[in-house]
């Protein structure tokens, strides 16, 4: 007797059971971190699989996606899934990573903040050759920083924010009153008294570019640009015109073009500190990532409505 379609799923990560107890009755878990050959993966059980949680950071997991006929539920481990989601076949639902991601992300922003604005990188190239130059530098107590993009990552970023004695001005898509936050269309009005943004965009066909060279061209001089978001929904062109002037500077953990070439002259401006696109990678994400794979996989086994969908538009 053939097994039934759509009651298997597929996990990236091993043993799972070991560390978070048995998996429910009914379900049968199997593994493929993506990386190992897909033809590694009995068709038959591939046949069968119903919810597939798609290996994290590993380009073109997402081939797999035409060998899964009984699909029902795609779980990305990613917040953001612009790239994934016109790939998603019609009749199945996709829910993503929202939340994995907040505190490791907001940790990052915060230390790209704390190192651009305490010269970090100048301590560090003075310790490399033997200088001891010291002087006073700029702080991030009473700054007044933008987190332009308030959501749950924007969060977890103000209480940090607030405790290192900064002011938060907060920022979104659309303006909701009642959290004292402001809609994108006032940062004309608002960055002129910012000392910092933050910007912590997804990716949109209307978030491309979003700060562009209005943006930049008002705020303050000496002001400091921090992407912790999309690479694209900053202008790189008007960015590196205001730092090559010397009078923004910039902390970027995302960028456009990603990879950022060697010889990007992003690299080389004055007052530009750089990361590879790592925010959301530290120690705490798998186990979070982990807690979320086990709990998808339970409310799929008794038929509970999956956490985070994803709504198309």
């Amino acid at each position: 007797m053939s097994e039934p379609h759509g009651l298997d799923v597929l996990v990236p990560r091993r043993d799972l059971e070991q560390r978070h107890g048995p998996w429910p009755d009914g379900v049968r878990v199997h593994v493929w971190d993506g990386l190992t050959s897909e033809d590694d993966l009995p068709q038959d059980v591939l046949d069968r699989i119903g919810l597939w949680v798609l290996p994290y950071a590993v380009p073109g997991a997402e081939r797999l996606l035409k060998r899964l006929p009984s699909l029902r539920c795609a779980q990305s481990l990613s917040a953001g899934v612009e790239k994934l989601l016109p790939l998603i076949p019609d009749g199945v639902a996709l829910h993503n990573g929202r939340g994995l991601h907040d505190d490791s992300t907001a940790e990052h922003a915060l230390a790209l903040i704390l190192a651009a604005q305490r010269d970090l990188p100048q301590w560090v190239a003075d310790q490399r050759e033997g200088r001891w130059e010291p002087h006073f530098t700029r702080s991030l107590t009473d700054s007044r920083v933008a987190v332009v993009g308030y959501g749950s990552i924007g969060t977890a970023l103000e209480r940090r924010l607030l405790a290192c004695g900064a002011e938060v001005v907060r920022v979104a898509r659309r303006a909701r009153p009642d959290e004292d936050v402001h809609a994108v269309t006032e940062l004309p009005r608002l960055l002129p008294e910012v000392d910092i943004a933050v910007l912590i965009l997804p990716e949109t066909p209307s978030s491309i570019g979003q700060f562009g060279a209005e943006e930049l061209a008002a705020m303050p001089d000496g002001a400091l640009v921090v992407n912790v978001g999309r690479g694209r929904t900053l202008d790189t062109d008007a960015l590196l015109a205001e730092v090559t002037a010397g009078r923004l500077r910039a902390a970027l953990d995302v960028t456009d073009p990603e990879p950022l070439p060697g010889d990007h002259p992003l690299r080389s401006a004055p007052g530009v500190l750089i990361t590879p696109h790592v925010a959301g990678g530290s120690a705490c994400y798998w186990p979070r990532a982990d807690r979320l794979i086990v709990e998808q996989v339970r409310r799929f086994a008794v038929g509970e409505p999956l956490l985070n969908p994803v709504l198309r538009d």
